[in-house]
């Protein structure tokens, strides 16, 4: 059974974690964690896909180990006991370097695939429909957890969707008369990236209201080619959310992500190393407006190291969060969204994961 909407991702959750997966595990599943593994605290972390929270049940556990040259343990938890470990003796992690891990659910296992590759598959012991909770603890930082089910999306397999355990915080909207930024003329605000470019509805209780919606369109790990170009089905809305995912190229000048309309660039987020900036802008008939360069923190971008965009529509503008922190908000200068219906990304950045 498919999945009626997506989950909501987890975001910048704090370690060890522990969070609900709606629904369950259901064949077809696809659940992508990503962050980096710290060099200096610990030899050990686990991924847990598990009934509840005790940790009493774990129908899988991912365990990489950075001892004896590095390996990686794999085993279920019943009813308190341990089974028979399985152990690959291979570690394809570094310390102090980012890492994509996405698990696919099937019905005969679990497939795991490491940074793009597939590295491991784990056959069930247990049913895997009575996993409702996954875990996370040891020496990781995480950027996020997402979650997708490809059928809502006959076209692709898609490789995650993800829930906020922090949300994020975005400024709350002003009462009264709206302030205009200098010359622009606000339209209507748009949604948060990650370089996992995901859609992603509104969940109740969580950050946005609930509005029906098309389902996020996932696009396959790993092989996004650049530049990447896609529809954004349905266009834009209030509460729509794109979310991209990747890795800055160490020699990296600049990237870009455009959020188009027809032949116009509704919105150009442009981070440029040669000039320490993120520059935004609208392209309307061949014909750059006013950049906006002004930024509450230092540049997020940095070469080498992985990002996630989190775009988010508003009524008047775009807010975009650059790892779960809000940077700045971008009012529309064209002000029909749903015509806004495709997304380009381009420059010196490897995409790790897409969904609109």
């Amino acid at each position: 059974m498919a999945f009626s909407c997506s989950q909501a991702p987890y975001l910048n959750p704090a370690v060890p974690f522990s969070g609900t997966i709606q629904g369950g595990l259901q064949d077809g599943l696809q659940i992508t964690v990503n962050g980096t593994v710290l060099s200096s605290s610990g030899s050990r972390f686990a991924v847990d896909f598990q009934t509840g929270f005790s940790g009493n049940d774990i129908a899988f556990h991912f365990n990489p180990r950075f001892e004896d040259g590095g390996y990686v343990v794999c085993n279920t938890r019943q009813k308190r006991r341990w089974g028979p470990e399985e152990r690959k003796m291979h570690m394809p992690l570094q310390k102090g370097m980012p890492f994509d891990l996405c698990f696919l659910v099937q019905s005969s296992d679990f497939k795991v695939m490491v940074n793009g590759s597939l590295f491991v598959q784990y056959f069930h012991r247990v049913p895997f429909h009575r996993v409702d909770t996954i875990s996370v603890n040891g020496a990781v930082q995480l950027s996020y957890i997402s979650f997708q089910n490809p059928r809502t999306v006959p076209v692709q397999p898609a490789f995650s969707m993800v829930p906020f355990s922090q949300p994020v915080c975005f400024p709350p909207r002003p009462r009264g008369r709206r302030q205009k930024p200098p010359g622009v003329r606000p339209a209507n605000p748009a949604p948060i990236t990650q370089t996992v470019i995901h859609t992603v509805q509104s969940v109740p209780g969580q950050m946005f209201s609930q509005t029906p919606a098309l389902p996020p369109v996932m696009y396959p790990h790993p092989a996004y080619p650049m530049p990447f170009v896609t529809t954004i089905p349905g266009g834009l809305y209030p509460s729509k959310s794109i979310i991209l995912s990747g890795t800055v190229l160490p020699s990296a000048q600049r990237f870009h992500i455009n959020l188009c309309s027809g032949s116009h660039i509704a919105f150009h987020l442009n981070p440029r190393f040669d000039e320490n900036a993120v520059v935004r802008n609208t392209q309307i008939n061949n014909c750059w407006g006013s950049e906006e360069r002004s930024l509450p923190r230092k540049m997020p971008f940095v070469r080498g190291q992985s990002f996630s965009v989190w775009i988010l529509c508003d009524t008047h503008c775009l807010k975009v969060a650059v790892d779960g922190q809000h940077l700045f908000e971008y009012y529309h200068r064209l002000r029909n969204l749903p015509a806004i219906n495709k997304l380009e990304v381009g420059g010196d950045i490897q995409l790790t994961h897409v969904q609109t």
